[in-house]
């Protein structure tokens, strides 16, 4: 059922502004964490042995309750040396009751080879940034809990003639505060990306004229999934505007169209810095973004008393891109939408490019 526009934010009117400052604060931590992110997309790489994207999947388990649930996990691994790694990836931990919890993690890896470095040993920890849909006993409704804990892992992977890669592994994520800590168990296939190429290493920043792309308009159509306990969905469309800043940098802007009668928002305009790689002679690309999204709908309770404070929500998002024709591309994009009024999505867009 749609909210009314004079409704109170689900559990937002409740919170007491000690609340509010610890949201806030955990807000600039995030913010923090994800120009780390970044900044290891743009300059980590340059300086790494390799590169390995991987999808995984499985079971999750948690600790407090006698619950289970699926999971599954994406991850960009980047070989610094001969014995250690770093690692981005995000981890879906499934739904139990009144929980549904996903997260980023930001990984220092340890690492013994085995037969000639065909089997690997690794064992790695860092911090996880949740986002958690569960229920709020004061409004009966829900709240989208954001916050900080810690992920331990450890992972085997046997390396195939060719660049594929099969994985398995256990995650411990550790939260805290009253938050269930949880074991997942996942296995998968990766796939080891091309390394640059060493006159690219040394001239990194003098590389403008081969850009991932210079100027690129796209046309999006998909889906808005709000990120409530019941997961309302809705067709989600938006026109991009991509200008490549440097060899790695990217930046955005966009309209975006939400067509879920349960937000309150509808219209958008997101704008985001991009950190992207290229690969495989710049055909294909990964990138990661951060950014804000302002809401365009001038007769929703966002513009009116106290919640005009917040109309400006924070925008993190992943894109993978490919050339099949010059001047043109075929592009995926993930937006996690995250507001402090209880109306966080993700949305899930894909669509034509046209360079120029």
């Amino acid at each position: 059922m749609a909210r009314s526009k004079d409704e109170p934010f689900a559990g937002g009117d409740t919170w007491g502004p000690r609340l509010r400052r610890e949201a806030s604060l955990k807000y600039k931590m995030m913010l923090v964490l994800r120009l780390v992110i970044m900044f290891m997309f743009v300059g980590v790489p340059a300086l790494v042995l390799a590169q390995d994207f991987s999808v995984l999947g499985g079971v999750i388990h948690r600790n407090d309750e006698a619950e289970q649930s699926y999971a599954w996990q994406l991850e960009y691994m980047l070989s610094l040396n001969k014995y250690f790694d770093a690692s981005l990836s995000y981890l879906n931990e499934g739904h139990v009751p009144d929980h549904h919890r996903d997260g980023d993690s930001l990984q220092l890896w340890t690492h013994a080879d085995l037969f000639d470095r065909r089997l690997s040993l690794a064992i790695g920890a860092g911090p996880y940034y949740f986002y958690d849909s569960t229920s709020d006993p004061s409004t009966g409704t829900y709240i989208d809990d954001h916050g900080f804990g810690a992920m331990f892992s450890l992972a085997t992977t046997w390396r195939m003639d060719s660049r594929w890669l099969l994985e398995l592994r256990t995650n411990w994520v550790k939260i805290g505060g009253g938050n269930a800590d949880t074991v997942s168990v996942v296995a998968g296939i990766g796939y080891q990306l091309e390394p640059l190429p060493a006159s690219e290493q040394l001239h990194d920043g003098d590389l403008h004229e081969n850009n991932t792309t210079n100027n690129t308009l796209t046309l999006f159509l998909g889906q808005t999934v709000l990120n409530s306990l019941q997961h309302s969905q809705g067709i989600a469309t938006s026109v991009e505007y991509r200008r490549s800043l440097q060899r790695y940098v990217d930046w955005t802007a966009a309209w975006l169209y939400e067509d879920n009668p349960n937000l309150l928002r509808h219209n958008g305009a997101m704008t985001q810095l991009w950190a992207v790689r290229p690969f495989h002679d710049d055909c294909l690309s990964l990138g990661a973004g951060l950014g804000v999204y302002i809401p365009l709908d001038g007769n929703t309770g966002l513009f009116h008393g106290e919640n005009k404070s917040n109309l400006v929500s924070g925008v993190f998002s992943m894109t993978s891109s490919y050339r099949f024709y010059p001047p043109m591309e075929l592009r995926f994009t993930w937006n996690r939408i995250l507001t402090d009024y209880n109306e966080d999505a993700d949305v899930f867009l894909g669509g034509i490019g046209y360079h120029f």
